[in-house]
């Protein structure tokens, strides 16, 4: 096996001291560039990787962001992430992707796993609904903000959509069309987010004075294609189907879709759709779908920015803020007016 090339001996090679490389790779300005090509050609010809345990032991800060979300198979989730890594790699940080699947046990073991390893902070969209996890980690003193739930700010930093306003602009643009019949499917009712999105759709029929009763709730296990595909499935047995659906974000919207369309009903001729999110499939799907947008790069972005604010030179005078983002009707083909 080749033995792993050391600082001092990229600084034997290269004629310098370990103070020089050190300079070479955190402070570059302060050493000539005649130094500098020639340690880089060293580094590079003995292919030395600095090692960022050593670093972090010597300065007491991480360069890694983690970035723990939901659900990676969700395009929303992996658009926050992106947007989060360009932010981070614009200041010279590096990013650690997890994945807690929405479970409340994983979430805990890799936010232990993130303290064992002391990263710079967190970016954290929450699996466990009591706050248990979040809790146990704000022990640790490691900075965190939440992505996609809205937070006090007394209780950290946290960066979301009005979900409700979401909800309200799906189902208002459905009744607007004539709709009376609409049924919401969403995720887990645990999630603050189909929550809010349900509260949204009933002020919606409130504001257009009917009842809460007309809006049919079905309940799927997860936010995925395969729940939206049972879901659509649930509808079809229905003795009377409802005219539109609000779905609670665009995997369960594309998969009532995929069932409306393996049974021959046509969309939005017999039944108009709404989803949530606007993914990048919504408008590539076989009937461009109509969704409510989030900003994800948006959110991913400011998280990072307000997490590195957290933890830069300015920490000290750093605030907490909850900010609170707007989101938008993107109107497709899977809606129509009942009249059309």
């Amino acid at each position: 096996m080749a033995q792993t090339v050391g600082i001092k001996e990229v600084a034997r090679l290269a004629g310098v001291s370990v103070g020089t490389v050190s300079n070479v790779l955190n402070r570059p300005e302060k050493v000539s560039e005649s130094t500098r090509v020639r340690v880089r050609a060293v580094i590079d010809e003995t292919g030395f990787v600095r090692s960022e345990t050593a670093r972090q032991l010597r300065v007491g800060t991480s360069r890694i962001l983690a970035i723990l979300v939901l659900d990676m198979a969700n395009p929303f989730f992996v658009a926050v992430a992106k947007g989060a890594e360009r932010a981070a790699r614009e200041t010279g940080l590096g990013v650690m992707l997890c994945n807690s699947a929405g479970s409340a046990a994983e979430e805990a073991e890799y936010l232990s796993l993130f303290a064992e390893q002391r990263v710079r902070g967190v970016l954290l969209t929450p699996a466990d609904q009591t706050g248990h996890n979040v809790r146990q980690f704000a022990r640790r003193r490691i900075p965190y903000v939440h992505v996609d739930r809205a937070v006090p700010a007394a209780e950290g930093c946290s960066v979301s959509v009005d979900d409700v306003a979401g909800g309200t602009l799906a189902v208002r643009h459905l009744l607007a069309a004539g709709h009376r019949s609409v049924t919401y499917i969403s995720g887990p009712m645990t999630l603050a987010q189909c929550r809010d999105r349900r509260t949204g759709a009933l002020a919606a029929l409130r504001e257009a004075g009917l009842p809460e009763q007309a809006l049919r709730h079905v309940e799927s296990a997860r936010l995925d294609v395969a729940s939206g595909i049972d879901a659509g499935a649930r509808l079809l047995g229905l003795a009377e189907r409802p005219t539109a659906v609000f779905c609670a974000n665009d995997l369960l919207a594309l998969g009532v879709l995929q069932a409306m369309y393996g049974a021959g009903v046509d969309v939005p001729g017999d039944v108009s759709i709404v989803g949530y999110d606007d993914i990048e499939f919504a408008s590539a799907a076989v009937v461009p779908l109509t969704s409510v947008r989030r900003p994800a790069d948006r959110m991913g972005r400011t998280a990072a920015q307000m997490l590195m604010d957290e933890t830069g030179p300015d920490a000290d005078v750093h605030t907490h803020r909850s900010v609170v983002l707007q989101p938008e009707l993107v109107v497709r083909s899977s809606t129509r007016r009942l009249d059309a």
